[in-house]
């Protein structure tokens, strides 16, 4: 398909591979599915999980969900890993209360992805810094301006919902944990949101979170280790996916193509405002069709950074608003791993017009970045300026 001989397709295309981003990009899945592995082999996860529902009254039930959901999803790096972890219980409150399934489900898919978006172990918070070149911290910094407002107005919903609730007939459950278990978690946020390495966070995390594993007797160091690895092992689909599609991207890039897609793109930018609408079209245009918000991330990401640096706009916010409109049309697409994911859960109780009309978190997002983008005063090039500094 590319003019080129085999020999030199097969040398474009390794050096894809072999690019610096991509390889920095496929260690930190490694670590960062090491963790989610050590993490849940030490019950951090049900321990969230439980503690969240301990402490939340059953009028707040709905908000109790949507915060839980991002917590979970925040510290696994995972909308889908925290969708599994609770929609089992979410559904089960539809048969224990006077509990909406639609805004259960509703609240359970908005927090998670609201938790998917900011987290910096997230697939797709990884592609997104690295295809930009900034910082994980940066990044999050750029993005909870955009998604906090929308995540405050939806608690504000949820709340109100919930106060009409009747909660006579539901019935206490007394949940068993230890507190120390989130204590990972805990350091991978503050270490990552604080500016430490990324690989140093993660390692952290993984170390802190076998030291408990061994203390309280749930793996021994030997079993330690193989968990580790099986967390490796579980990152394999996207860690070989980044590798090829570094290297497909490669192998574009120097037949052109890159180029007449940037051609076309400029064709409709007239500013920095219109070059920022058009990288959150480009991306949600492919997970459209590919339906996974981390490799179109990264198919996009090259040329988010082209526009980005040509328009002078802010790294740690292209990268923020090529995140979030990913999270935004994986959110919402009838065909996506979260929304498939609930509604087999919810076993055809709820439709997918019942799910989405109750996600008020990923409309309410969608709202708030294009306001951000129209309203927001632009320097003429913010790269610069920070170059100078």
């Amino acid at each position: 398909m590319f003019k080129q001989s085999i020999n030199s397709k097969i040398s474009t295309l390794l050096e894809g591979c072999g690019d610096p981003k991509i390889l920095t990009m496929c260690l930190i899945y490694l670590l960062a599915g090491a963790f989610a592995a050590v993490t849940k082999a030490t019950g951090s996860v049900d321990t969230i999980v439980h503690l969240g529902l301990d402490l939340i009254n059953s009028q707040y039930i709905y908000f109790g969900v949507f915060i839980i959901a991002a917590f979970l999803s925040v510290s696994t790096g995972t909308s889908v890993g925290a969708i599994v972890a609770l929609a089992p219980i979410v559904i089960g409150f539809a048969d224990t209360g006077d509990f909406s399934l639609g805004i259960l489900c509703g609240a359970l898919l908005g927090g998670s992805m609201f938790g998917d978006n900011l987290s910096v172990i997230s697939d797709t918070t990884i592609a997104a810094t690295q295809s930009l070149d900034c910082k994980m911290s940066d990044k999050f910094k750029a993005n909870i301006k955009i998604a906090l407002p929308a995540a405050l107005v939806t608690i504000g919903i949820l709340i109100y919902q919930g106060l009409s609730l009747q909660t006579d007939g539901t019935e206490t459950v007394a949940y068993s944990y230890s507190i120390l278990k989130i204590a990972p978690y805990v350091i991978v946020i503050v270490l990552s949101i604080i500016g430490i390495n990324v690989f140093t966070t993660l390692m952290l995390g993984v170390i802190s979170a076998g030291i408990l594993g061994v203390f309280y007797g749930d793996f021994s160091i030997i079993e330690f280790t193989r968990i580790s690895y099986t967390g490796f092992t579980n990152m394999t689909e996207i860690f070989l996916l980044s590798l090829l599609t570094g290297g497909l991207a490669a192998l574009v890039a120097y037949n052109g193509g890159i180029e007449f897609i940037l051609v076309k793109i400029k064709t409709l930018i007239r500013n920095q405002k219109t070059a920022q609408f058009g990288i959150a079209a480009l991306v949600s245009t492919i997970n459209t069709a590919i339906a996974n918000n981390t490799v179109s991330i990264i198919i996009s990401g090259s040329i988010a950074k082209s526009i980005n640096d040509e328009y002078g706009l802010d790294n740690k916010q292209t990268a923020s608003i090529l995140d979030v409109f990913a999270c935004i049309t994986q959110g919402l697409l009838p065909y996506g791993a979260q929304v498939l994911m609930i509604l087999s859960f919810a076993n055809g109780n709820i439709t997918y017009v019942d799910l989405v009309s109750n996600t008020w978190y990923l409309v309410l997002l969608l709202l708030s970045t294009t306001l951000f983008i129209t309203f927001r005063n632009h320097p003429k090039n913010i790269n610069e300026e920070n170059a100078l500094a």
